[in-house]
């Protein structure tokens, strides 16, 4: 008895401490979405230092990790352009042909608000955007002038009822050679086709090299919520052949350069719920690198030299994405790109259980209901675990009495009681530890499941009942409230430990998870109140009928 108590207490309070850590690990940042919006060329302006531009490798130096032009660039006037589709309002500016600003009008800046969540921008507070370009011997980004000016036919573009828009920028430099920089916009996708068309009417070869690129600052994360103080990781992510997904955190870049060399693979940047992600042409073999400029820092890639020979005209392509993490559409762009979906050690078991989620959801239409589903259904599947363990722990309150007994009987000879003891779980068939496997058997269901909710983009701002965000905490504390009743009423059914010191922690721990579950996301608190409700239930019919069985045996 008293090694199922301490045992069944440790576990407890092992799932404690750690889901305090993973809170702590991955939430303790302001939840204020951007809702800024670039208005003007002026709120977005290169400014007169070093440039940001990466060079193609035959302009190297060898003590440079990743280089620069060393040119100094000056703020030029240039117009801004703006797309918009059903899923991305984008603003390019048109010196450099640069995407400047995403906003994902399909997820809100804050609950409440009618503002699209701004996912990507560059102000005076805050600098995420993503540039491409030409560099090279001919590359026209290469040029000491700085960053070429294109010209647009229009300056804003709208899907509305077409499939999908080409936006060209078009350029000549100045041996003629006419260069269209054209981003393909898509209906329902979050992935943004990027060409470079070079048409070479000159007399001599045309040699460049294109690059795509990450520029962001150090700031916190907008989405991430002050709850219990989670965060979830931010910062950079290269998947090459060799390592399909490697992170590059703030302090990585900051310590020592990223530098690797690989046919296919991406350069990401991540944070909670959303990703952006430059994706080069499969097969070639691409330059991945990131450096810390000022208070910038750049990850991207560089692609092999792209040579077009005279009279000829040649593509050179990239993808870009910018939005939430889809699974299905980032597996599309990339297969190894969903693993920006970060489901940690247990991703095997928090792998099925978000497809389960996701199955449950096409048939219920509500993830509040998907939930309360998957728990059902999580709970079947472990339904003869549990209740070996609950007629185990039935037993042990059937011959609760007859314990005390044999206590009240040897005293402090723990040795004379504990053979006692062995020999009425031997005879009755009890097993001391049984009581420990339904929480052992669900530490690594309700870990992951933690993880997948966490990293759900799904649940963000998803309604049920009361619940206006399934991803936060509840504002009425409803769910923590009952959470705590079940589990009282839970512990009302098993055994009472004959330790009394045991039994007073036994009864403070209701307290104790209520207070941790205030803050836990609705959905997590729900899982557990039904999965409770569903224990309380098969642990009383197990109760009344081992109860019913017959008289204990008495003690010698």
């Amino acid at each position: 008895m008293d090694v199922q108590r301490i045992i069944l207490i440790t576990a407890m309070a092992l799932i404690s401490y750690m889901l305090v850590l993973q809170w702590n690990e991955d939430y303790g940042q302001s939840q204020t979405a951007g809702e800024q919006v670039v208005t003007s060329v002026s709120a977005y302006s290169t400014p007169a230092v070093e440039t940001d531009l990466p060079v193609a490798a035959d302009e190297e130096t060898a003590s440079a990790d990743v280089p620069n032009t060393g040119t100094k660039v000056k703020a030029a006037s240039a117009q801004l352009i703006t797309i918009n589709t059903d899923v991305l309002n984008v603003i390019i500016d048109t010196k450099g042909g640069d995407i400047i600003q995403v906003a994902l009008p399909a997820h809100k800046a804050a609950l409440g608000s009618e503002q699209p969540f701004v996912l990507m921008e560059q102000t005076t507070n805050r600098t995420y955007v993503s540039q491409s370009g030409l560099v090279g011997s001919d590359g026209p980004d290469a040029s000491k002038a700085g960053r070429p000016t294109y010209q647009v036919d229009a300056a804003q573009f709208e899907l509305g009822e077409q499939e999908s828009i080409n936006v060209d920028l078009k350029l000549t430099d100045s041996k003629g050679v006419k260069i269209t920089k054209r981003y393909t916009f898509t209906k329902g996708s979050y992935n943004v086709g990027l060409s470079y068309i070079v048409d070479n009417q000159s007399a001599e070869n045309w040699k460049a090299n294109l690059f795509g690129q990450i520029k962001r600052d150090s700031s916190e994360d907008p989405t991430t919520s002050t709850d219990m103080g989670m965060q979830s990781y931010l910062g950079a992510v290269f998947s090459t052949v060799e390592d399909n997904y490697q992170k590059v955190d703030f302090d990585d870049m900051d310590e020592k350069a990223f530098k690797a060399t690989s046919q296919d693979g991406y350069v990401a940047f991540v944070q909670h719920y959303f990703v952006s992600a430059w994706i080069p042409e499969a097969g070639a073999e691409y330059s991945y690198k990131s450096r810390k400029l000022n208070d910038a820092y750049i990850m991207g890639f560089i692609s092999p030299d792209f040579i077009v020979a005279p009279g000829e005209t040649k593509t050179v392509t990239a993808n870009f994405y910018a939005g939430p993490k889809d699974q299905d559409q980032m597996e599309a762009a990339n297969e190894n790109l969903k693993l920006t979906v970060d489901y940690g050690w247990l991703w095997w078991v928090a792998s099925p259980l978000y497809w389960l989620l996701t199955k449950v959801y096409s048939f219920l239409g509500n993830w509040g209901l998907a939930i309360i589903g998957v728990t059902v259904l999580v709970k079947a599947a472990l339904f003869h675990l549990n209740a070996k363990a609950f007629k185990s722990m039935a037993k042990m309150r059937k011959f609760g009495p007859e314990m005390q007994r044999m206590k009240e009987m040897y005293g402090d000879d723990r040795q004379k009681m504990s053979q006692e003891m062995m020999k009425l779980y031997q005879k009755e068939k009890i097993n001391p530890l049984g009581g420990c496997l339904p929480i052992v058997a669900q530490m690594p269901v309700f870990i992951a499941l933690y993880w997948v909710l966490m990293e759900s983009v799904e649940l963000r701002h998803a309604e049920f009942l009361y619940l206006i965000d399934l991803s936060s905490k509840d504002p009425y504390f409803i769910l923590p409230l009952l959470m705590g009743a079940s589990m009282f009423i839970q512990q009302s059914l098993n055994p009472t430990p004959p330790d009394p010191m045991q039994a007073k922690i036994m009864k403070m721990l209701p307290i104790v998870f209520t207070f941790f579950f205030l803050w836990f996301p609705a959905g997590l608190t729900l899982y557990w109140v039904v999965n409770n409700v569903l224990s309380i239930a098969q642990q009383y019919v197990i109760n009344k009928q081992i109860e019913g069985s017959g008289e204990p045996a008495k003690a010698k």
